[in-house]
């Protein structure tokens, strides 16, 4: 699907397209049309309202949007202490060359509150992992994150995550990739980044509903060359009454959306 997008000179519109294929535009055309459909099939026309009406709610929901996650991406688990443990080995033993690859995940021209860039939420949940991975296992660190599609003119992803390390966490970045703008360029240009520094084991750092797709990408790009390690963060269950999970939220709808835009990647190819 990249290619073709590539062919057609319209990969720039990949986040325009995407937004039009994900809720809520879907169920709005639906209730549009069932509103429309009401003027000469009474019936249909209201079913088709209803539909739409409980298909935004229940895409709405925490208890959907977790199930979706688990269910079309199977995130693997997180890293356990006895995995942290033998990285801190490898590393130790420099026999393995070994390095953790943040992907980026937004972020912010400008912040009004700091006057300067700033990283999205994602984005700083990853790199204050990642910087944490570092500390226990003696790793260094590789951020990968330019100016998406869909960004506005300002400094790069990585760099903003490199000034931030530096100076708010005290840790320092060994690599910075500022020219990738979607997943597979993440994996892409971070493979011919550290390939040279003779790495064979990257540890990939990302959200549980990103990492298979990340997966996906790394490995393809690696050709065999380098281990893949899955370090997935953000998968710890939303805290909140029964009842509220099943009620319409920004959290729910957020995850929804998310859950689906990573499926959609994955069966497209993308």
């Amino acid at each position: 699907m990249n290619s073709l997008l590539t062919l057609l000179g319209i990969e720039a519109w990949k986040p325009v397209l995407t937004a039009l294929v994900l809720p809520p535009v879907p169920w709005i055309l639906l209730s549009l049309i069932g509103a429309r459909t009401i003027l000469w099939r009474r019936g249909i026309g209201w079913l088709l309202v209803l539909l739409s009406a409980a298909g935004l709610w229940f895409c709405s929901t925490t208890v959907f949007g977790e199930w979706l996650t688990r269910v079309a991406l199977t995130p693997p688990p997180p890293l356990s202490t006895e995995a942290i443990a033998e990285l801190r080995k490898v590393v130790a033993s420099q026999k393995e060359p070994v390095a953790i690859v943040v992907l980026g995940g937004g972020r912010e021209s400008r912040a009004p509150e700091y006057g300067l860039s700033n990283l999205s939420p994602p984005s700083l949940e990853r790199l204050r992992y990642a910087l944490w991975l570092s500390r226990e296992t003696g790793a260094p660190v590789a951020f990968s994150g330019g100016v998406g599609y869909g960004g506005d003119e300002g400094p790069a992803e990585a760099q903003v995550a490199a000034r931030i390390a530096e100076r708010e966490f005290l840790r320092p970045m060994r690599w910075v990739e500022d020219q990738s703008r979607d997943t597979r360029e993440n994996a892409r240009r971070s493979v011919a980044l550290l390939k040279p520094a003779g790495i064979k084991r990257l540890v990939i750092v990302t959200h549980g509903w990103h990492m298979r797709r990340s997966l996906r990408d790394f490995e393809e790009a690696a050709h065999g060359e380098m281990r893949i390690v899955p370090a997935p963060m953000g998968l710890a269950p939303t805290v909140e009454r029964p009842s509220l999970r099943w009620l319409p939220s920004y959290q729910g709808f957020a995850l929804t959306r998310q859950a689906m835009k990573e499926a959609l990647g994955l069966l497209l190819g993308v």
